[in-house]
């Protein structure tokens, strides 16, 4: 397999670039930031967002009541959300991700989780 960056051969079933560390694998870029290095911007497609209110049952609180005296993930769902919008686009990344959580109160338990950023495709500089 040939690297998108620097053109070495890598071979097969190798993930990452030997020489320069590249991926070798067909990803989808996601960065809170506005540039990529080793990438440049070919064309801006738009911003993509994704809204998701979330909540748990009884035993769902419990276990998060654990979770959060360990810590866990929850952005998960989030990033999906941002890439099924950005690949119908065509995009191949996200740039400028902003995640934001917001309780709706009530005593409920619902949290709503809004992730927004601008859906791009990338090249790797030359």
């Amino acid at each position: 397999m040939k690297c998108p960056v620097c053109g070495f051969e890598a071979g097969e079933g190798v993930k990452f670039c030997p020489k320069c560390g590249a991926s070798l694998e067909s990803t989808f870029i996601m960065a809170t930031t506005h540039v990529v290095p080793g990438y440049r911007i070919k064309k801006v497609l738009g911003i993509v967002t994704g809204l998701s209110p979330r909540t748990r049952g009884v035993l769902g609180r419990f276990i998060a009541g654990i979770e959060t005296m360990i810590g866990g993930e929850v952005t998960a769902f989030t990033s999906e959300m941002e890439k099924a919008k950005a690949l119908a686009l065509g995009a191949n990344a996200v740039i400028g991700i902003d995640i934001e959580t917001s309780d709706l109160g009530l005593g409920a338990g619902i949290v709503l989780v809004s992730a927004t950023g601008t859906a791009v495709i990338l090249e790797p500089e030359q």
